[in-house]
């Protein structure tokens, strides 16, 4: 859905299939934007956030995820993410992600 989602945005999405082909992609460079969701099946994307962070601090991160506590949203940006949109938030998926693409900072919508 979120291929789908991004495509009518006019961005082309890679969709990780797994925590290892995330950090595969993440270490390969090239990507404008890691978008995470709080749970992960494998792992956690905190975590993920927090290892993508070991390595590459130039990428910005954003989380769209279902974890909307104010805790999980400071979890998130305190790993290292710029941005973290609580689901179904559409309104301001787009505007961030074209924030985000083009260096603007820290954005939180709940």
């Amino acid at each position: 859905m979120m291929r789908m989602l991004l495509g009518t945005y006019g961005y082309d999405a890679i969709i990780a299939a797994s925590v290892s082909d995330a950090l595969e992609r993440a270490r390969s460079g090239g990507l404008a934007l890691c978008i995470l969701d709080h749970w992960l099946t494998e792992s956690n994307g905190i975590e993920l956030c927090r290892q993508i962070r070991a390595f590459d601090s130039d990428t910005p991160i954003m989380f769209y995820s279902g974890a909307g506590y104010k805790a999980d949203i400071q979890k998130g940006l305190d790993a290292g993410a710029q941005a973290y949109l609580v689901k179904p938030d559409f309104d301001h998926l787009k505007p961030t992600i074209d924030l985000l693409i083009h260096g603007v900072g820290p954005t939180t919508h709940h």
